[in-house]
């Protein structure tokens, strides 16, 4: 008999100080163990699932109602419901325009900054050598709360099947984490506004001179992402520059000169945005998605509530610029 066939669950794993559940089930039953084994490959939650033999995707697709067999198979639902949730919000763009993400013990975060305006150059002998300072940011940063309030009866979805359930519940974390992106696009606008970090484009109407002028105002950092808006994509894709590119990863979509170019529904019809993704941005946040397990386990389903905690900041001055094509 495997080890994970003996683990005893219950509701309090889920509630461990700086613990998730399932780094609970991780300690109690390590993966590492399973190495060359048929079950490598798994973690421990995965494992759970096979052992109450509950299956969340496939042709045999189990329903909402096999996670609630058992007193204890029921403990696993709120991880199933996360995990969902949390599919669905990396399907958004955050994670290509955060630098770092950052987690914050409380609702109030106090970073670091780096003054680094010294030039680099040589330095005679005997003479003190040019300071960069990493001190205590000035500013506090007050994390705010994103959440939603998912009415669903539990006789409501008891029969639905698991993976349609799951999509429903991926569609509400893409809509969590847009909604993220378009607080992370404000601070990036916020950032760029200034005068030396706007451009406008020269003629009447976008062209493909104006996004290479953005990337010529990048000195110390690189371009490597640019994000414009549904309809400023367009025009963009028709430029005769982009007609004759030809890429065989249809996954994303390249400028000549390098730089990803993202479809960022958040960010308005008149702006153009250029940034240094591994230095621009950082997200910072109090935990993971926070869930009602106790309600979940419970089958009290009525309303089932996530949300997060979370803001955001720039790090670096000239790692974002903006393009105005009003």
């Amino acid at each position: 008999m495997y080890q994970y066939e003996t683990i005893k669950l219950e509701k309090g794993m889920y509630h461990l100080t700086n613990k998730s559940f399932l780094q609970a089930l991780e300690d109690a039953d390590p993966s590492l163990q399973y190495a060359n084994s048929p079950l490598a490959g798994l973690d421990a939650y995965e494992r759970q699932l096979k052992r109450f033999d509950i299956r969340v995707s496939g042709n045999n697709c189990d329903r909402v109602e096999k996670f609630f067999t058992t007193t204890e198979s029921a403990v696993l639902f709120p991880e199933f419901v996360r995990r969902a949730v949390t599919q669905g919000m990396q399907e958004s763009v955050l994670s290509e325009i955060t630098a770092a993400v950052s987690k914050c013990e409380s609702n109030k975060y106090q970073g670091c900054e780096l003054t680094d305006t010294a030039s680099y150059t040589t330095t005679t002998a005997g003479s003190a050598l040019p300071v960069s300072s990493i001190l205590e940011s000035s500013s506090v940063i007050t994390l705010e709360k994103y959440g939603r309030n998912i009415q669903a009866s539990y006789e409501a979805i008891r029969q639905q099947r698991l993976d349609v359930f799951a999509i429903m519940l991926r569609r509400v974390g893409k809509r969590l984490a847009d909604s993220l992106v378009s607080k992370a696009v404000t601070v990036l606008k916020t950032a760029a506004n200034t005068q030396t970090n706007k451009i406008a484009m020269k003629g009447d109407s976008l062209a493909y001179s104006d996004l290479a002028d953005l990337y010529g105002e990048f000195k110390s950092f690189n371009m490597k992402v640019m994000l414009a808006s549904p309809s400023v994509m367009a025009e963009i894709l028709v430029m005769n520059q982009m007609l004759e590119i030809s890429s065989q990863d249809v996954t994303e979509i390249r400028l000549p000169f390098g730089t990803k170019l993202i479809n960022c529904p958040q960010l308005d019809d008149t702006t153009i945005l250029g940034l240094d993704n591994e230095f621009a941005l950082e997200q910072i946040q109090s935990s993971d998605i926070i869930l009602e397990t106790d309600k979940l386990i419970d089958s009290q389903l009525d309303s089932m509530t996530v949300s997060v905690n979370i803001s955001f900041r720039t790090l670096m001055d000239d790692t974002v610029k903006m393009l105005d094509i009003s």
